[in-house]
């Protein structure tokens, strides 16, 4: 059995001295700790009360990538009270209320201390195209479907100008199908002026060389435009003025309706 080394007295008093000094050594270390956090506390909250480091009017905010939303409008929908320390703006808060009150699809917010400053960018829903529809009211389409009421946004840009390209029908027949049909439209040559959804089973489309029948909207569409645009010789052959419509539910065999006669005219495949 082993045995245990008796401890001197020595000994002993050497250890209590070095726990009572291991004991105060962590007190202060403690107490210098709670002084610097108490320290940067009240610092923060004096730099933060600082006049230097306050906006105080919204001139001293920036925006940038607007294009068609003033800056002034921009201003106004930021919710900033002036005077307002910079270290207590919220960046992230001010973006999500602006996409929320304006058609805006990203919003980034940056402070600048010196000077004092806020700069704002933003990227604005282009709006593309207007809407018609007899279940809601005029609206305008981005380029990824998004709608916006038209009215809210004349209300922001009072001079806005609506797109040439008009969309008709609801936007549930279409919301869905939207990003790849205007993709295509937008790169065929053929230039499209409107777009009927109305009957989800014969897209129409009202295109520099009349009203054309598609059917329903299908993975076919891109073929079924290029095949129209090989029908641009078309009003050599007959007067354009007559056509009443172009049919192209079946490609391989376009069919022109006539207006003199209202007689469907096969050309066969272009």
């Amino acid at each position: 059995m082993t045995s245990i080394a008796p401890v001197s007295r020595t000994e002993l008093s050497q250890r209590r001295k070095t726990l009572r000094r291991q004991r105060r050594t962590r007190f202060f270390q403690a107490s210098w700790r709670n002084v610097a956090i108490a320290t940067l506390a009240i610092g923060a909250v004096w730099v933060a009360t600082l006049p230097e480091w306050v906006i105080r009017k919204p001139e001293q905010v920036t925006i940038r990538g607007n294009r068609f939303i003033s800056e002034q409008t921009i201003r106004s929908l930021l919710p900033i009270t002036y005077p307002q320390s910079l270290l207590k703006v919220q960046p992230h808060s001010i973006a999500d209320a602006l996409k929320a009150k304006a058609p805006i699809a990203e919003a980034t917010v940056d402070r600048q201390l010196i000077p004092p400053s806020l700069t704002v960018r933003v990227q604005e829903r282009i709006p593309i195209a207007h809407t018609i529809s007899k279940a809601s009211q005029p609206g305008l389409l981005d380029e990824t479907g998004m709608w916006i009421s038209q009215e809210s946004y004349k209300a922001l840009n009072p001079n806005l100008k609506l797109p040439s390209l008009k969309i008709v029908g609801s936007p549930e027949q279409y919301r869905s199908d939207w990003v790849n049909f205007y993709q295509t439209i937008r790169q065929s040559p053929v230039t499209v002026l409107e777009a009927n959804w109305e009957d989800p089973a014969n897209l129409i489309l009202k295109t520099e060389l009349g009203a054309v029948q598609f059917g329903v909207y299908s993975s076919k569409f891109p073929m079924q435009l290029k095949v129209l645009d090989q029908m641009r010789r078309l009003p050599n052959r007959v007067n354009s003025d007559q056509i009443l419509s172009i049919d192209l539910r079946n490609p391989n065999s376009p069919t022109v309706q006539m207006n003199a006669t209202k007689t469907p005219v096969k050309l066969g495949t272009p």
